[in-house]
């Protein structure tokens, strides 16, 4: 699995906004029916409210390249230009958690 944590940056509340239109205009919906998606959802971090964390799973690298060519990024790329957003990235490959089991409670 591939995960891709994306912060979107803007002010005065815009980077909210643009999640919520996300959801509201059934984009966020499309994305996660999408084959290979695994995971699609937005959590805003406490410490700054002008930021909103889209935490984006795939099961592999051609599920993204699929995702990347698909409509939905037109019309994300235009919401990101419509709020004035920066965004910063990160990616992680999931591995077997292995010893670190013990520690995770479920």
């Amino acid at each position: 699995m591939i995960t891709v944590n994306l912060y979107y940056t803007g002010k005065n509340g815009s980077a909210r906004r643009f999640a919520e239109e996300m959801e509201e205009t059934g984009i966020a919906d499309a994305i996660r029916k999408e084959d290979g998606n695994l995971r699609y959802d937005y959590f805003q971090p406490l410490n700054d409210p002008e930021t909103i964390l889209l935490i984006d799973s795939w099961r592999d690298q051609a599920a993204i390249d699929v995702h990347h060519e698909s409509p939905m990024m037109r019309e994300l790329a235009a919401l990101r230009e419509k709020y004035d957003l920066h965004m910063k990235a990160e990616r992680y490959i999931s591995e077997d958690l292995g010893a670190d089991e013990q520690f995770i409670r479920k």
